[in-house]
């Protein structure tokens, strides 16, 4: 086998730009992250879903349209009987 063909493992520090940091082993001195578990909307509970452009009033006035037309064609149905 060769000798001294792998990386130093050392410890080592994951700085976000929070300002958080980590201490872990790598085989670099540091890592520089722009976002961590500390500072993540997922992770801490602030996330927020923006309705871009009203899509969401968009889709349901579609479907109150496809309600609708659905209950017409119900009672033209039931009216042809």
């Amino acid at each position: 086998m060769k000798v001294d063909i792998h990386p130093k493992y050392q410890a080592s520090e994951i700085r976000c730009a929070c300002g958080n940091v980590i201490k872990t082993r790598s085989t670099r001195n540091t890592v520089l992250l722009g976002i961590c578990n500390v500072c993540h909307p997922f992770y801490t509970g602030t996330q927020k879903f923006v309705d871009t452009a009203g899509r969401v009033d968009k889709f349901q006035q579609r479907l109150a349209k496809t309600q609708a037309a659905q209950a017409a064609a119900a009672a033209l149905k039931k009216k042809k009987k």
